[in-house]
């Protein structure tokens, strides 16, 4: 019996040796764990500090893009109202010229403003004649500024717009007197347009509405403009320029597309 003891006493030893040594382990592990865990914690700390300084920084820009978006509308409003009162005011003044002209039996302003000829003095007895020179008409010249016109417009159809509008450009510098130079500008403003550029397409057309207030292509200005309004999000200034249109050149066909454009609306 006694001796049965002493063979079952090593196997006992062993035994709690062995679980000595697995706890030993299980602690490190345990502890390697808890470090892992407080580095995780201190990493997430500051991912969500991050993370919440991202959050305030996207909100003072969504707040600095709405007052930015506030102030270009209000802008637009104000600078339209005005724009609209300076064409209604200068659409009356020309109608009240035209009345008075009318009444007192003028003929129209380009005849009645051109300067009368200039006799010339006679000339003294043994003194030759002098030749009256005619100025030379420069059919070239007329001819290049045509061309400079037409290869805009060919260069728009090919969907060259810059190198349609450095022929605008060009003909517009070379040709500031000339009748047509109202149709560069305004072929300047449509390349702008077909590109989808429309902020700047609505400050082109504004050159043809307030510079050339006689020009065939004024209607269409303003009626394009309003289109170019109507892609930007800005409904009120499109209405304004459709009524414009409406209001100053009834029987057009670019009021006839104005009105369904306010009747849709």
């Amino acid at each position: 019996m006694k001796t049965r003891s002493f063979l079952f006493l090593p196997f006992v030893l062993l035994s709690a040796c062995a679980s000595q040594n697995d706890l030993s382990y299980v602690q490190g592990q345990v502890s390697q764990l808890k470090q892992e865990s407080r580095t995780i914690k201190q990493q997430s700390a500051g991912s969500y500090s991050e993370m919440t300084q991202y959050r305030e920084d996207i909100a003072r820009l969504r707040g600095s893009i709405n007052e930015l978006q506030y102030n270009y509308q209000s802008a637009m409003k104000r600078l339209d109202m005005e724009d609209s009162l300076q064409v209604s005011k200068s659409n009356e003044l020309e109608n009240r010229i035209a009345r008075i002209e009318k009444y007192i039996g003028l003929e129209a302003p380009a005849t009645s403003t051109s300067r009368p000829a200039v006799k010339p003095a006679p000339a003294q007895p043994g003194t030759p004649p002098s030749k009256t020179v005619a100025p030379k008409p420069a059919p070239e010249k007329a001819a290049m500024s045509e061309n400079l016109l037409n290869d805009g417009l060919l260069m728009m159809e090919k969907k060259d717009y810059s190198g349609a509008r450095e022929r605008f450009k060009e003909f517009t510098s070379k040709n500031p007197d000339s009748p047509k130079v109202s149709d560069a500008q305004f072929y300047l403003a449509e390349t702008y347009f077909d590109e989808q550029w429309y902020e700047k397409a609505i400050l082109e057309y504004q050159v043809v509405i307030a510079k050339y207030t006689k020009s065939a292509k004024r209607p269409a200005a303003l009626y394009k403009q309003g289109l170019a309004f109507e892609q930007i999000g800005d409904k009120a200034n499109a209405k304004a320029r459709y009524r414009d249109v409406v209001n100053l050149y009834s029987k057009t066909p670019e009021a006839r597309l104005a009105k369904k454009k306010l009747d849709g609306n």
